[in-house]
């Protein structure tokens, strides 16, 4: 794949970058002129003021970094957020603070994680009947029993 193209909206932002030469996701960062507290419960937007171009036929997907979740109970609001091919706006994470106390983010933390993947958009139609599976309807759990 090719390299993708990042456009700087402040110049404090960071590109994206990677934490080990066989990471899936590039780290993402928090584009701040000062720290911001997130209360517990409590969700903020944070910039990472960069715009992407993400290649046509991929979608970028925004998703926590394990430490800050596991470690301090910070996650994206929408569990993964989606950057569409055509979309030229800033990158921002709405962090949700999940734990009992109020978090901190500072400036140029590492607050989310992007994977850009390739993406399959067929049409859809309508159907009288859907194929028969062994699976058939069952749901949640269904397939451990």
């Amino acid at each position: 794949m090719d390299a993708i193209r990042v456009k700087k909206l402040s110049p404090n932002a960071m590109l994206p970058t990677y934490g080990s030469l066989e990471a899936a996701g590039a780290d993402l960062y928090a584009c701040l002129e000062e720290e911001i507290t997130i209360a517990p419960g409590e969700t903020a937007w944070i910039g990472t003021g960069l715009s992407l171009e993400v290649p046509k036929g991929c979608a970028g997907l925004v998703y926590a970094r394990s430490s800050l979740g596991a470690k301090r109970g910070l996650a994206p609001a929408n569990k993964v957020g989606v950057i569409d091919s055509d979309y030229r706006g800033e990158v921002r994470v709405v962090l949700f603070n999940h734990s009992a106390k109020a978090q901190t983010v500072a400036p140029g933390e590492r607050i989310a994680q992007l994977l850009i993947t390739p993406v399959v958009t067929p049409p859809y139609v309508e159907a009288e009947e859907l194929s028969s599976t062994d699976r058939g309807a069952g749901g949640f759990g269904s397939t451990g029993k």
